[in-house]
Order: C-alpha cells, then sequence, then structure tokens
C-alpha cells in the first residue's frame, strides 16, 4: 500500500501519525496542566474571597459590635455577629459576573444557630485543622444535592475574647440572643479552640468548562499550526525534491532509449543537486562508452570506414 504512494503522500502520512500521536500525549497532560491552572486560579479568587470576609469579621468585631453593644442587650442584633456581616457582603459579592458561582458558608460544630451546623465532611475537616501538623487551609472536591462542588476550607479558630462575650456561657450572653435560640446551643467556646471551618466553593463544572475551553483553544491553535506546517513542507518538497526528481526520470527515459545528449538540469546544491551531478557523469561516461563502441565498429573489417 505505501510504496504504491508518492514522496508527498508518504510524507503527509508519518507527518499525520507523529502529530496523531503527539496530541494524545500531549492532550493528556495539557488536560491535567489546564485542570490545575483553573484550579489554582479559582482558589487563588477564593482565598482573595476569604480574606475579605474575614476583614468584614474583624471590622465588625472591632468597629461595629462595640457601638450597639448596649442596644443588643435589650434586643438581639444580628448585624453585631461576625458570621451574619460575612455572609451579608458576600451575597453583594455574588451580584459581580465573577463571582455568582461562589459560595460562602461558615460550619460550626456547636452553633448557636442550627443552620450553621457542620455536616459530616465538615465535622471531619474540624477535626484535621485541630491536628498539631494540620495544614493552615484544605481544598477538594466534595459531592452535594446540586452536584459536584470545588471547595476551600480555612479553620474558625477564636482568637480574640469579645467573641466569648456571647458564646462561653448563657450567663454572659446578651439576654436577648439566650430568648432567640435558648441555652443549649453555640457555648463552651474557648479561647483559641477551633470551633468550626470557613468554606468557599464553586460548582466543579466551572473548573473543568474552563480547563476544557483552554484546551480546545490550544489544540486548535495546535492544530492550525501543525495544517499549516504540512502544506509548507508539501510545497517545499514537491518543489525542491519531486519536481526535480521527475525531471530527472524523464532524462534518464530520454537517455534510456539512446538520446545521449539529453542533459540533467541542476537546480541546488544539495542532496538532489548531487544526484542531478552523478547523473550527468554517468550519461557523459555513457556517451563516452557509446562512442568508443561506434569506433571500435566502424574499425573493424567489413566497417563502413575505410582503413
Amino acid at each position: 500500500m505505501l510504496s504504491k504512494l508518492n514522496l508527498g503522500q508518504k510524507f503527509t502520512l508519518m507527518l499525520l501519525g507523529v502529530f496523531m500521536v503527539g496530541i494524545l500525549m500531549g492532550g493528556i497532560a495539557l488536560s491535567r496542566l489546564l485542570n490545575y491552572t483553573a484550579q489554582a486560579e479559582l482558589t487563588s479568587k477564593a482565598l482573595m474571597l476569604m480574606e475579605t470576609m474575614n476583614a468584614v469579621r474583624q471590622y465588625t468585631v472591632d468597629e461595629v459590635t462595640p457601638e450597639i453593644s448596649e442596644r443588643s442587650e435589650v434586643q438581639f442584633l444580628p448585624e453585631t455577629v461576625p458570621s451574619y456581616s460575612a455572609h451579608t457582603v458576600f451575597k453583594v459579592l455574588q451580584s459581580s459576573p465573577d463571582y455568582q458561582d461562589f459560595s460562602y458558608r461558615e460550619a460550626v460544630l456547636n452553633p448557636t444557630n442550627p443552620k450553621d451546623k457542620a455536616d459530616q465532611l465538615e465535622a471531619s475537616l474540624v477535626s484535621k485543622f485541630k491536628e498539631a501538623d494540620s495544614p493552615e487551609e484544605f481544598h477538594d472536591f466534595r459531592n452535594s444535592p446540586g452536584g459536584k462542588l470545588y471547595y476551600i476550607a480555612r479553620p474558625i479558630q477564636i482568637k480574640q475574647e469579645a467573641c466569648l462575650s456571647c458564646h462561653s456561657t448563657p450567663e454572659r450572653a446578651p439576654k436577648s440572643m439566650v430568648d432567640l435560640y435558648g441555652r443549649q446551643n453555640g457555648f463552651g467556646w474557648k479561647l483559641n479552640d477551633i470551633i468550626g471551618t470557613q468554606i468557599i466553593s464553586v460548582p466543579a463544572q466551572t473548573v473543568f468548562t474552563k480547563a476544557r475551553k483552554s484546551l480546545l483553544i490550544t489544540l486548535g491553535v495546535f492544530t492550525g499550526v501543525f495544517a499549516i506546517a504540512i502544506l509548507l513542507v508539501n510545497y517545499w518538497l514537491k518543489r525542491y525534491v519531486v519536481r526535480p526528481l521527475n525531471r530527472m526520470a524523464a532524462t534518464a527515459e530520454a537517455v534510456s532509449t539512446g538520446d545521449t545528449k539529453a542533459e540533467f538540469t541542476k537546480w541546488s546544491d544539495d542532496e538532489v543537486g548531487k544526484l542531478t551531478d552523478s547523473f550527468n557523469r554517468m550519461r557523459l561516461s555513457l556517451q563516452m562508452a557509446m562512442q568508443r563502441l561506434e569506433r571500435n565498429r566502424n574499425r573493424r573489417p567489413g566497417g563502413s570506414q575505410s582503413g
């Protein structure tokens, strides 16, 4: 099958084979790299959001709570709770297209509000954060009722005494808060305890879609460049190899039928040019041999030439 193809077709098939193997191996490696890059980009955004939420929490503790602490004794005000402030600001950020896919949650082992209760995965993260050699954050994929999520988690640690005014004992907590949530939940916290985890999540499909788009664009560019390369190689091959060889084949055919004056035209000084020189020397040698044979034949008795 291959023996019936011309040089251009053989080179094209060879390049296509190399391209298919290269695109397969490169596509797998590139897909993994782009997935990692997409995760890293989303992680960077999530961590920036988390730092923003921590700044809002700190502002609430330092600036808001002291200003309205007297009012909160009479009536519980959610604005004094750092978690409430963080979630409120995050809802504002979600109105931006850049952050509309993100979600924010503060999961606590023993929360005041039952809706903040940590689930099984979140509780396991809190346990990991409590370990001595635990990293400062975790990021991974998790399953949820709405689909697979990519999450970044950091610990929530009690670092300020002001937080204990509401969560150490029911007696120290604002009466209005105890009346609203009861005396059973959200108490017993201690300074430097890790009581929960901050989690920012984004649908896993967002990660994969972003990586897939980058992969398709990159593979499209590679395919376009390779197609141009094949066209250029075929053009170069046809002009500088195939055409000279075809001319030499036609000249060799003429010489083989007795036209010893037919000359092999030299177009370049490369290997094809050297082959042309060799054919011309062979033609001259053949021409000289034919002339000698003709002279010897004419010198024999009975030849056309007289002595």
